[in-house]
């Protein structure tokens, strides 16, 4: 279970925002919602919020930096990622500036390269990370999406901090990364961050799921993302407030092993 990420203390199930404040573009229609979304998960127990600058083209970061005024920004743990066009150093520097302005923080607590660019010179990108994190703009940085051959490369390239995590699909009914890339990340103390925890809402539906948890009181989505606490932090997004209820209530609690066992093999 991760309970530490950019060394703070969080809450075993984050919240994500893609979706919000628009897809490729800004959509301002549903800002209250989403507000008010965001503000209720983390005045109810998660305090980690990941988002992007590619999210509604900068509008998600608008969304949270609204939501989390006046809360403690040190109890926070906020993402957010640099789009793979732009890892050169310009590139890095100009986007970071830009998601600090758009989130009004002073840092970031986690930034991560969105998706590998194979055209991208890895060594300069990480090494402008590391930059970041000695001109206080952010406190750790990671990578999304990368594959082991991507991790090798920017583990390779590091000098002065760590990977801090790697954001990936990752679900129960997807297990894929199970077999390869999660082992290798664990071996080199990255930490996954499982996105799309819910499978879009398929969980809800799995037989296997419905069955056990009646087992333990506990909804499909509660156990889904208690499975995936095991070894990551999952970031559900909902803009619902029974939801994100019960998408809180997935942690807190632990599964059986023989019953943790059985869905990794379904």
């Amino acid at each position: 279970m991760i309970t530490r990420l950019s060394g703070k203390k969080i809450f075993p199930i984050g919240f994500g925002t893609w979706g919000m404040g628009g897809w490729m573009l800004p959509d301002t229609r549903d800002d209250k919602t989403q507000i008010d979304a965001i503000k209720f998960a983390l005045q109810n127990g998660i305090n980690a919020i990941d988002t992007a600058e590619l999210y509604g083209r900068g509008h998600a970061e608008e969304l949270v930096a609204r939501a989390i005024k006046g809360m403690d920004r040190e109890s926070l743990h906020i993402t957010s990622k640099v789009w793979p066009t732009h890892l050169s150093r310009n590139g890095i520097m100009n986007a970071a500036t830009k998601s600090l302005e758009r989130l009004q923080t002073k840092y970031l607590d986690l930034y991560l390269i969105h998706f590998p660019n194979p055209l991208a010179n890895i060594k300069e990108a990480i090494s402008t990370m590391e930059d970041l994190v000695d001109l206080g703009k952010i406190r750790s940085f990671g990578v999304s999406n990368f594959l082991v051959g991507d991790m090798q490369k920017a583990l390779a390239a590091t000098k002065k901090y760590e990977i801090e995590a790697n954001q990936i699909e990752y679900n129960v009914l997807d297990k894929g990364p199970e077999g390869e890339l999660i082992p290798f990340c664990e071996k080199n103390k990255v930490k996954i961050i499982s996105y799309t925890p819910l499978a879009k809402g398929l969980v809800a539906r799995s037989k296997e799921l419905i069955e056990m948890a009646g087992r333990y009181s506990k909804t499909p989505v509660q156990l889904a993302l208690n499975y995936l606490t095991r070894n990551s932090l999952p970031i559900p997004m909902s803009t619902n407030r029974g939801h994100i209820a019960e998408i809180i209530g997935g942690a807190g609690w632990r599964l059986k092993d023989s019953d943790y066992e059985f869905l990794r093999k379904i």
